[in-house]
Formats: structure tokens, sequence, C-alpha cells
């Protein structure tokens, strides 16, 4: 019996594979869903199939979304759809997880590194005054376009713990089964999809993870349905999350909470 029937079948648990030891759970895999913009609509409801299967949701928010002078960014990215800092401290006070996905979701690498390292700074300072028990020293800061610099990287990780961009894992060596020990502070990489919908990518990339010896994958995924570049439709969100749980070698959760108990 291979590993990809748990995620195709419905019997997840008649096998145990149990095949190092990340944790106290000998997990072995790491799932993060990592979704960014802010769009209230989809990140309520992403929440709510979190906390139904005893998970915490990740999510990034743009700092300026909400304030009157922020405009569209593009089709997928509209004010009218984004939330404001009452949302996010109210999901983060129901155990989800919040961090900065830049100040004006500007792509820093298209800009002056001077006018990017401003942009990084606002936001952070924003995060700190507005986001209920926010630290940057514990923040992971999530790049626009999952885009960045080697320069902007060695900027931002000055100020936070981690930096997620685009790319494979966070380790060069793309892990196996045990985690080193982690130096901080570390650059995150992801995947992601779009602009149709990620459905099929997610159970197709999903399935190869884990037929894997282990490690870590950071999706990075926005909205629900019509909301956002590369949405994910709920129902199969739903479903989804449903058969993962089932599976006693997985980890889902969050980016911070991932470096917190790995360090």
């Amino acid at each position: 019996m291979r590993r990809r029937s748990f995620i195709k079948g419905t019997t997840a648990f008649s096998l145990l594979y149990d095949v190092g030891a990340w944790f106290t759970s000998k997990k072995t895999h790491i799932l993060t869903f990592s979704f960014d913009d802010g769009f209230k609509k989809s990140f309520y409801r992403a929440a709510e199939i979190h906390e139904e299967y005893g998970l915490s949701a990740c999510f990034n928010v743009i700092a300026s979304g909400h304030l009157p002078e922020f405009k569209a960014v593009d089709d997928w990215i509209r004010p009218e759809l984004l939330g404001d800092f009452d949302d996010w401290n109210t999901l983060k006070g129901r155990g989800h997880e919040v961090m900065p996905h830049t100040w004006e979701h500007l792509n820093l690498t298209k800009v002056p590194l001077r006018k990017a390292k401003n942009n990084i700074d606002k936001c952070l300072e924003y995060f700190e005054r507005h986001l209920d028990g926010y630290k940057n020293e514990e923040a992971v800061f999530n790049y626009a376009f999952c885009a960045s610099t080697p320069e902007i990287e060695a900027y931002t990780l000055e100020k936070v713990l981690a930096a997620r961009t685009g790319g494979w894992l966070f380790l060069e060596d793309k892990m196996t089964n045990d985690l080193p020990t982690l130096k901080k502070p570390i650059r995150l990489g992801c995947w992601t999809q779009g602009p149709g919908f990620s459905d099929d990518y997610l159970e197709n990339e999903i399935d190869t993870f884990l037929e894997g010896p282990g490690g870590w994958l950071i999706f990075n995924l926005h909205g629900f349905d019509n909301e956002g570049w590369g949405p994910v439709s709920t129902k199969y969100f739903d479903g989804l999350l449903k058969r993962l749980v089932m599976i006693d070698y997985l980890n889902i959760k969050p980016t911070g909470m991932v470096l917190k108990e790995i360090s």
C-alpha cells in the first residue's frame, strides 16, 4: 500500500507509517497552507474550516489593505474584498496566525532598494502598532508575488524571524527525515499556482510530497472560489483537510508555529 492512498482513499488508519522524529509526535511531513492578501470572506471561511479539524490557519495580510488610499493591485486584489485589523485581531484571538504581507502588495524586486526597505519598514511598524501580541522578532514576512532578492532578504531578516519567498522548502539540501538544528533568521520557500483554480495542482503536489521521505512543504494560497489569484474551491479544501488530518505522519501548521516548535 503506497502513501498515495492516504490522500486518494478513505481508509487512512489502515497503515501506520513512522519513519522519523519530528517533534514529540513523530511527524515526518509538515504541510502549511499560507493564505495571502487578506480576503475577508475567504479568510473567515478558511478559519472555520481549519477549526472544524482542530487546526490553526496561516494568514498573511497587506498592512494598508483596509486604508482609504489603498488601490486595486490587479483584477484580484481589490480593496472592497479585503478585511481590516479588527478582523485580523479577531482571527488571531481565535488561535490563527496573522503575519505581514508587505505594506501595499508591491513587488519589491521592481523598485529601488531604498523604496523596498521603506516599504518593509512601514509594514512592520504598522503591524507592531495594530496587531495584538505581534512581535517582529517572532514574525514571518511574506513577500508579495513571492518575489525577493538577496539584498531585500538580508534587510528583512535583520528584523524578523523568517521571510517567505518563492522556491523549494527552506533548506538547500531539501531535508529528508530529520530536521537539523534551526539557524535563525531563515529564508522560507513556497509553491503557488494560478490564475485558475488550484484544486488539481494541490492534489497532485501533495500526493507527491506524501510519497516522499519527509520535509516541509509550504503552499501559497489566496482566496476561495472566485476570490484571489489561483483560488481553491471551498468544497475541495474542506474535503482535503478532512483527509489530511487522518494521516498519522503529517503535521499541518502555520509557518510561525512550525518555526517555534523546531527551534
